[in-house]
């Protein structure tokens, strides 16, 4: 169901690329419709990578992570006036946030200015901020099945993670010495994970000299910190590996890889199956209610990924188990074939359907 009239929709999406992306996705359906849609984002420098594909209006609100101090309760004030000034300059019709620290000051925004709100939970186990603001939201649209229970009280509609779905079909990364080999992507997102970066980076190079004839090739995504020091171990290896602090073209690595090792971020096991590669997740420990561990039991449970506790994810341990998954292509097959079923490629356009609906009640 969608409206037929042309609407000025806000799409808050700021924060790391995991709440961006999805943001970016469902703003680009929208405006493919006619709407006018304009990105509300956190003004932060990790921002603007991940906003860069998007020629639409952007709106800063200033919003920041919420600490008990006088100076971030005065910033969430500051960061509320701004929302609620953006909303009326804008003409808001509907809102769509998508999590986050950054959700907040519009959500609250809109609330005042009675513009109906629609959120949408990425992960398994709902954030702080959309259990709190799920109380004032006209639909909460999940991901995960699982999450329902945890909003009791909301309406919950399930819509999937909107992906970007230009990451589907793109031609394999290239750039190797290799014309071919065992490719494993590593990932933690738009930021890098610093220890992945540590012991993927040692443990494929290591690997790859003691495996000649596997002929590793390793794709790595580090954040900004890391990059040096990952490129220095896999050049020092004579390792064949591209080394990028954020990589653009996502699809293109994904394309090419055998293997992807990764956190288990809402986005990140998304796009996995969205594209089928075969996974190794290492879900990040200190993940609000640990949703990270049930995002990535959504996956195992269906045999498309294998998963890794952080306290056990070793060098021994990662060795280990690329001793046994480089080997083992008809496992790897099967694991593509079950990220695929669990796919939602049209998410973008029901979570745009169902932001489209509440607005012609306002």
């Amino acid at each position: 169901m969608s409206s037929s009239r042309k609407l000025n929709i806000a799409v808050a999406c700021g924060g790391t690329g995991g709440h961006t992306f999805p943001g970016l996705a469902t703003a680009r359906v929208l405006r493919a419709r006619g709407h006018t849609v304009t990105l509300w984002i956190a003004g932060r420098d990790i921002e603007d990578q991940t906003v860069k594909g998007w020629d639409g209006p952007v709106f800063k609100t200033g919003a920041r992570p919420l600490q008990r101090t006088p100076a971030a309760l005065a910033a969430l004030v500051r960061s509320l006036v701004r929302a609620r000034r953006g909303l009326g300059e804008q003409s808001c019709d509907v809102l769509l946030a998508m999590g986050s620290y950054a959700s907040l000051p519009p959500v609250l925004a809109a609330r005042l200015a009675r513009v109906p709100v629609v959120l949408h939970e990425a992960n398994a186990i709902p954030g702080k901020a959309v259990a709190f603001l799920s109380r004032f939201a006209a639909a909460t649209a999940i991901s995960f099945s699982e999450s329902a229970r945890w909003l009791p009280r909301a309406r919950v509609v399930q819509t999937g993670l909107p992906v970007r779905t230009e990451l589907c079909g793109q031609p394999p990364l290239d750039g190797f010495r290799q014309s071919e080999g065992f490719t494993v992507f590593v990932t933690g997102g738009s930021q890098g994970a610093h220890v992945l970066n540590q012991i993927c980076s040692t443990t494929l190079a290591a690997w790859g000299r003691a495996h000649p004839a596997a002929g590793l090739r390793v794709i790595h995504q580090t954040g900004a910190a890391d990059e040096a020091s990952v490129r220095a171990a896999y050049a020092g290896a004579g390792t064949d590996a591209q080394v990028f602090a954020f990589l653009g073209e996502m699809g293109r690595a994904f394309s090419a890889a055998d293997l992807v090792i990764g956190r288990a971020g809402a986005a990140t096991c998304a796009e996995l199956c969205l594209c089928g590669v075969p996974a190794l997740l290492v879900p990040l420990p200190t993940a609000v209610r640990d949703h990270q561990r049930a995002n990535a039991a959504h996956l195992t449970g269906a045999g498309a990924a294998d998963c890794c506790a952080q306290a056990d994810f070793t060098p021994a341990w990662l060795t280990n188990f690329l001793d046994r998954i480089a080997s083992d292509a008809p496992r790897r097959q099967t694991m593509r074939a079950r990220a695929l079923a669990l796919a939602v490629p049209d998410a973008a356009q029901r979570l745009a359907d169902l932001v489209a609906s509440f607005s012609v009640e306002r």
